[in-house]
């Protein structure tokens, strides 16, 4: 194989690489939105209905399961076919990016269960008497929510994947910038709602949470509009930064 060819190969991978990325990346907020906004509204706006009372939500929160679950392989999948890539720039952070990646998706999985026990014991009728147990198992998904997608995706995609990509330059800095700012707002939001500072879905957390939704949505656009850079830096031995061909 000639050289050019091998460069040819090489950018179609690479290119390959990012389209799949990217489509991952949308795949995150095709299933997340529908999921948390209309399959489980019916339950987590009325949890009473554990005990059998009102219209029967199972299928709706069993689509909101099926489109999580999804959620989740999409998830990982956003860190780990880009590994390869992005180990090139940085290993550690590559490696930061997949962990943060599975915490987020354990938590999801955690809402996920909550939620399903909720329409079991619905279903076998074992709460018809207690219904606080609706009420405990919304509270448990709500706090999941908080630290997995409300937490860790600020942590993994703004502050971890923001940074790698500010540093590599295989995305415009001025669209990494959007992580870097958005995933610490996140997580700054997130830590209030905690300590009872802010409401949770108050206005003041949607706000904290829009330069991150931006940088999310507009890094798997461009990712599959573009592709990665072709041009973009790594850190040399002695701390510079050298910029060099990313299909290389």
């Amino acid at each position: 194989m000639s050289a050019g060819t091998g460069e040819w190969d090489g950018a179609v991978g690479l290119r390959r690489t990012a389209t799949a990325t990217g489509w991952l990346m949308v795949i995150t907020f095709v299933t997340s939105i529908p999921a948390y906004f209309v399959f489980y509204a019916p339950v987590r706006d009325h949890p009473d209905r554990i005990t059998g009372a009102g219209s029967n939500p199972t299928t709706s929160v069993a689509l909101g399961a099926l489109l999580e679950l999804i959620l989740i392989v999409a998830n990982v999948g956003t860190a780990v076919v880009p590994y390869t890539v992005y180990k090139r720039y940085s290993e550690r952070l590559a490696l930061g990016y997949v962990a943060a990646r599975l915490v987020e998706g354990t938590f999801i999985a955690v809402g996920i269960i909550s939620l399903l026990t909720f329409v079991l014991m619905r279903q076998d009728g074992t709460a018809a008497g207690t219904p606080a147990l609706g009420d405990a198992f919304v509270a448990i998904y709500d706090r999941t929510f908080l630290i997995g997608p409300g937490f860790f995706a600020g942590v993994a995609n703004g502050m971890i994947l923001g940074y790698l990509m500010y540093r590599s330059g295989l995305v415009p800095p001025r669209l990494a910038i959007l992580g870097l700012v958005g995933g610490p707002l996140v997580v700054a939001s997130g830590i209030a709602v905690m300590f009872d500072v802010i409401d949770r879905g108050s206005t003041v957390q949607g706000i904290a949470t829009l330069p991150e939704f931006l940088w999310e949505l507009s890094f798997g656009i461009y990712l599959i509009a573009r592709g990665f850079r072709t041009t973009a830096a790594t850190p040399a031995p002695d701390g510079r930064t050298v910029a060099h061909d990313a299909n290389s």
